[in-house]
């Protein structure tokens, strides 16, 4: 039996979309939304903007429910995602199956420019559950960290599990994003609602007692008067 600290690596969770669609989502219907979807992922900002010409959907959605900007931000296609973010009915709060957001995926790829354009055209910093934050502090992009709680990103944001970004990056072994986010003001005691462990906790189960190490010792210097 698995145990029930076994945890799905960031990289699934942000790459492999839910296997089943919701019904509300719709995919592409129309031969210039699939060549949009597959220029998309080439980064191939020409075929994107024919798609576009004869009327392709700019949030038209591929086989695993992601948006082309989704998709873009995913491959890392940035000049395709740039004019995306142009487009008049752009969707910038579209969610995949699985959660993501463009901004979020932007986040995990710690592409700083990539993020201050989304906020630029509007993104939302912050979204109910799983936040860009989460994402940046995930894979250690101190730099989209620091961007996003300057734009207000709430250093607590709870999850759906109440997995915090601090309790996060301590399971992905960040320790840079660790002591970044102790120094902002993440708050080390809180427990998530799952399984009711704080952020050194949630090291020690994923065996990075380095990280708890880390954590304990903040904790402990702040209790000095």
């Amino acid at each position: 039996m698995s145990s029930p600290y076994r945890r799905l690596t960031i990289a699934a969770l942000l790459v492999s979309a839910a296997a089943m669609l919701s019904p509300a989502v719709v995919q592409a219907e129309t031969d210039d939304e699939v060549d949009l979807l597959r220029a998309a992922q080439l980064d191939n900002v020409s075929g994107v903007s024919a798609a576009l010409a004869r009327g392709a959907n700019p949030n038209a959605r591929d086989g695993s429910g992601e948006t082309a900007l989704i998709v873009a931000m995913r491959n890392e296609a940035y000049r395709v995602a740039s004019l995306l973010m142009k487009q008049p009915r752009i969707d910038l709060e579209a969610r995949a199956p699985n959660g993501n957001t463009a901004l979020m995926m932007a986040a995990f790829r710690g592409n700083k420019p990539a993020v201050v354009e989304m906020l630029a055209h509007g993104a939302r910093v912050e979204q109910p559950g799983w936040t860009a934050l989460h994402y940046a502090v995930a894979a250690g992009s101190i730099e989209v960290a620091e961007l996003l709680l300057e734009r207000k990103a709430h250093i607590d944001a709870e999850a759906p599990s109440g997995m915090t970004p601090l309790m996060l990056a301590a399971r992905e072994g960040q320790e840079k994003a660790v002591l970044f986010l102790l120094e902002r003001g993440a708050d080390p005691l809180r427990k998530d609602g799952g399984f009711h462990y704080n952020a050194a906790e949630f090291a020690a189960k994923a065996e990075k007692p380095w990280i708890a190490k880390a954590i304990n010792d903040f904790i402990a210097r702040k209790a000095q008067p």
